[in-house]
């Protein structure tokens, strides 16, 4: 994708979460690879009214090289793409249920979700849980680094999800799916409930995930 075509997109994009509820206030951010580097979205921004020739363009190494200021956690977007090469964009949200998941207790060994639907094994697959850290902290870049490894959909505990994705649409279907899921998570909470058996999942890991 061009430059000028990921600008568009990212803009594009910042819209249509806000029209899905996704994203609210100036929360959020979204980033595209380019082939030198990366643009992402500025600090302090509302994802709905976003201007192509103000996003912040950083080369490989983070620094910014134009546009305005990049968001606060654009290390988290870096840290993502120094360790999965088949990432070309990243969305980070505070999305309602999944940031209300974010702040259950969830117990060591646990599925961050139980695997409710084919759909979320197929789009989101295995979620992992970064600890809290303050946003902008140091620490949080490297949990996220080490967990990104294998996981291309993180939740932020008390804070919400970091999904990275082949296309942006890849990584907005991940999101939307992950968001209905923890929807279904908290409507069928007190309810006897049957998610996929781990062999059932293991089938659908063969034939959607590779």
């Amino acid at each position: 994708m061009r430059e000028s075509e990921a600008r568009e997109a990212l803009c594009r994009m910042g819209e249509l979460l806000v029209r899905r509820g996704l994203v609210h206030g100036s929360t959020g951010n979204l980033s595209v690879r380019l082939d030198d580097g990366w643009l992402v979205t500025p600090t302090n921004s509302s994802l709905g009214e976003l201007d192509p020739a103000r996003l912040s363009r950083l080369d490989s190494a983070g620094r910014l090289l134009d546009g305005d200021q990049p968001s606060k956690e654009a290390f988290l977007h870096r840290c993502v793409y120094d360790v999965r090469g088949d990432a070309t964009a990243i969305i980070h949200t505070h999305s309602t249920h999944c940031a209300a998941v974010s702040c259950l207790d969830h117990k060591p060994g646990a599925p961050v979700l139980p695997p409710l639907t084919a759909y979320y094994v197929m789009r989101v697959g295995d979620l992992a849980l970064v600890p809290y850290y303050r946003p902008g902290d140091e620490r949080l870049a490297l949990a996220v680094k080490e967990v990104a490894v294998k996981h291309a959909a993180i939740l932020l505990a008390n804070h919400g999800p970091v999904i990275a994705g082949k296309s942006l649409k890849d990584a907005q279907y991940a999101l939307e799916e992950l968001e209905e899921t923890a929807k279904l998570h908290f409507l069928l909470h007190g309810h006897p409930t049957r998610p996929l058996t781990a062999e059932q999942v293991a089938e659908l890991n063969v034939h959607f995930r590779n």
